[in-house]
């Protein structure tokens, strides 16, 4: 059971991150259209936010060894 809840641990975190960038992403992308003068700020607050978002298939991975290990 802890190797199935180790997987599902891994899958979901790493759905749930693909998600968060891809909208990050998009409507990054939408508003430097909408506003090409703000480009550079925009993409580094992309940056900053797609790197918190890659934060949680991180704890996905520590929480699937937990489980596995213990």
């Amino acid at each position: 059971m802890n190797f199935i809840a180790a997987g599902l641990a891994i899958v979901g975190s790493a759905l749930g991150a693909a998600y968060g960038n891809s909208k990050v992403v998009s409507k990054t992308l939408e508003s430097m259209a909408r506003q090409p003068e703000l480009s550079g700020e925009l993409r580094s607050t992309m940056i900053i936010g797609m790197a918190f978002i890659e934060a949680v298939p991180i704890l996905g991975v520590v929480v699937a060894l937990l489980l596995v290990l213990n």
